[in-house]
């Protein structure tokens, strides 16, 4: 699935700072290197439906068993190994007597004391490789697990390691076989340690995101691909809020476009990235926050909902906002099939403008049927043109004032809502009053 830096950041999938992101909302990996692959999965959602499924059939055998998972490799067993190979070691003897152990014990003490202490971490790190074999042995015919526990395998069948994995514990050796496995996991197995670390960070971030399914209550969703594109989704909600409102979605072929109406605050931008981020999750292959989601294999997102403008360029709010609707209208005339996401266009210029320039846009839009559109906006008036359309579906969020107090339901309705609360909440909150109060002489 294709998506730019701009809508990653407009669903805040990976986050910044200032905002708490998705990221951090199903961040579960148990160490470093797992967090790094994991914002790696997430800033990569796949192109097939049969890489989508095989990431789901992996998180979903990794909840078989995620009661038994072994923590023994841990961000301190990755760090002394990493550090294993960029200490300045004496040579180790390839295949020492018991007379040159004690030689080099004697005479290379702090050398034998941190080949002791790393070795017992290269005891973790096999073990708890072996251990992940054993519990997911009989999930033979998921992928892309199998082909990583295949690997996995394959690197650890020397005779070295099978010695570490019958022993109960790393002080069961030796101190020969102390001397022994430090040299092997030093001159004979470097390039492979490192790629185990590749690939259990990659088992840590699968890892991760099956504890926030578990943890978050999420489902796993049902994707296709298909000739026409489309989202259905019951009581879908958003990720990040606290106390979430859910919302029935149904989108396809007949209905493609959403025009959205609403007063501020009632919820249009909540929703919009509600279905987003569920898109984009579903193209990860993780668990959805729904009761139910079924939707097509999409070929991208792009949104339009936090456009800046430029002041080193001189470019303004709605300079930007022309140039990210002439990339939208690129993209989608590509034949490909997308989701857009488009909040409150055209708000960089008057009402005049703006009302004029949304209606060539959304005329414009509406005739691709290739492509899922959810545009919110302030122009209601803008919207009895638009009903000669049959493929638009005309929704909104409804506000209310109960006892002088502003209600928002958050439900979305059918129709159009003619709601401007701009100046109430201005006058709400006292400025009104404060405006019109004489200044003191």
């Amino acid at each position: 699935m294709e998506i730019d830096i701009t809508t990653l950041n407009d669903l805040n999938i990976l986050g910044n700072e200032e905002n708490y992101s998705l990221f951090e909302k199903i961040n579960f990996a148990k160490t470093t290197n797992g967090e790094i692959q994991l914002k790696q999965n997430l800033s990569n959602p796949f192109d097939s439906v049969e890489a989508i499924t095989g990431v789901q059939q992996t998180l979903q055998a990794i909840l078989k068993v995620a009661d038994q998972w072994p923590l023994q490799i841990s961000n301190g067993t990755i760090l002394m190994v990493e550090k294993f190979y960029d200490s300045n070691i004496d040579a180790i003897p390839e295949s020492p007597s018991s007379y040159q152990t004690y030689i080099f014990k004697l005479f290379h003490s702090p050398d034998f004391s941190l080949i002791k202490y790393s070795v017992s971490h290269f005891f973790d790190l096999i073990k708890g490789f072996d251990s992940i074999h054993k519990l997911l042995s009989d999930e033979k015919h998921v992928l892309p697990l199998q082909q990583l526990l295949f690997e996995s395998s394959d690197l650890l069948n020397k005779e070295t390691c099978k010695t570490l994995c019958s022993k109960n514990s790393s002080k069961d050796f030796s101190n020969k076989e102390i001397l022994t496995t430090g040299y092997f996991f030093l001159y004979r197995y470097k390039h492979q340690v490192k790629r185990l670390l590749q690939l259990h960070a990659q088992l840590d971030a699968w890892y991760g995101m099956a504890m926030a399914v578990k943890h978050h209550h999420l489902i796993f969703p049902e994707i296709n691909k298909s000739i026409e594109p489309y989202v259905y989704a019951e009581d879908l909600y958003h990720l990040l809020l606290d106390k979430p409102i859910s919302y029935h979605i149904k989108l396809d072929k007949e209905k493609n476009f959403m025009f959205l109406t609403g007063a501020n605050m009632a919820g249009k931008s909540t929703f919009i990235k509600s279905t987003g981020t569920a898109v984009y999750l579903s193209h990860l292959g993780m668990g959805v926050p729904a009761k139910n989601m079924k939707l097509s294999l999409f070929d991208g997102i792009l949104s339009n909902i936090n456009i800046m403008d430029n002041l080193s360029k001189g470019e303004s709010y709605f300079y930007n906002e022309v140039q990210r609707i002439k990339s939208t209208i690129t993209k989608i005339n590509d034949g490909r099939q997308w989701l857009i996401l488009i909040d409150e266009l055209f708000k960089g210029t008057n009402v005049e403008d703006a009302m004029k320039c949304s209606s060539i846009v959304i005329e414009g839009l509406v005739k691709n049927p290739n492509s899922i559109f959810i545009l919110s906006t302030h122009l209601y008036e803008i919207g009895e043109a638009l009903k000669k359309h049959a493929n638009i579906s005309f929704n909104y969020f409804e506000t209310q004032m109960i006892n002088d107090e502003f209600s928002f339901s958050y439900q979305l309705k059918e129709g159009i809502s003619n709601d401007r609360l701009g100046y109430l909440i201005l006058k709400k909150e006292g400025v009104v009053a404060m405006l019109e109060k004489k200044s003191p002489l």
